[in-house]
């Protein structure tokens, strides 16, 4: 006769784990972030850092892709949203349960905040110049 035993408490927090869509668009979400970003904040945060030199010129290279590599990336966060917070979970059976962790979380709010960088700067860098 086999006793099967139930997790513990110790146990069962081993097991969560989040899904790898989830980190995947997180990262697709940072990356393509940069990505939009490195036209335009990118060279100023470089020069305001102390770092400069001529190939920082060729970043903005980049400029006529800003609006598809947006596009992108605001679809591939708006899939992390969905997947952490608004997508059902299954049902938890054995003590294994699914859920997102706080780096997936803390990527997908990274992105975000990286995009609106991107999306509000050339405006405000007009406003700076006095255009």
């Amino acid at each position: 006769m086999a006793v099967q035993s139930e997790p513990t408490a110790n146990t069962a927090g081993a097991n969560v784990a989040s899904r790898p869509a989830e980190r995947l668009t997180a990262i697709a979400g940072v990356l393509g972030a940069i990505a939009a970003s490195s036209c335009c904040v990118l060279p100023l945060l470089f020069v305001t850092l102390g770092v400069s030199g001529a190939w920082i010129g060729n970043l903005t290279a980049l400029a006529p892709y800003q609006p598809y590599i947006l596009a992108l990336t605001v679809a591939a966060l708006g899939y992390g949203f969905y997947a952490v917070y608004w997508r059902p979970r299954q049902v938890c059976s054995e003590g294994t349960c699914e859920r997102s962790s706080h780096t997936v979380k803390l990527g997908l709010w990274l992105g975000t905040i990286l995009v609106a960088v991107a999306l509000i700067f050339p405006r405000i860098a007009l406003v700076l110049a006095g255009y």
